[in-house]
């Protein structure tokens, strides 16, 4: 009797389920190694590593980085937006004087 076995299960439709289902099983199967002392020393010194300060800090590093990358795009974002409503105030403002626009504006 396989008690200790998970019942099967299909893979998942998309490359990043199907790849999240294989993460999973192979932590699990690293789980069981090192609890029953038959991890390999590459396998104990990864999880130690995970654990470790150094790498909590760098996790840390890394989200700031995503964080400060984000703010930089929105800045850009609305930038572009603040020219646009810039751009239209300007054409409604030459409209109300009635000037109208050339095919070729000029900048």
């Amino acid at each position: 009797m396989a008690g200790n076995r998970r019942p099967h299960r299909r893979p998942a439709t998309t490359e990043e389920g199907r790849e999240n289902q294989l993460v999973t099983l192979a932590i699990d199967l690293v789980e069981k190694q090192l609890m029953d002392g038959s991890a390999s020393s590459q396998v104990i010194t990864h999880y130690l590593k995970l654990g470790s300060t150094r790498e909590k800090k760098e996790q840390e590093r890394l989200d700031r980085e995503n964080q400060l990358l984000t703010a930089k795009v929105e800045a850009l974002e609305s930038g572009k937006r603040v020219e646009e409503l810039y751009e239209d105030a300007l054409k409604a403002m030459k409209s109300y004087r009635g000037e109208e626009e050339s095919l070729h504006d000029e900048d």
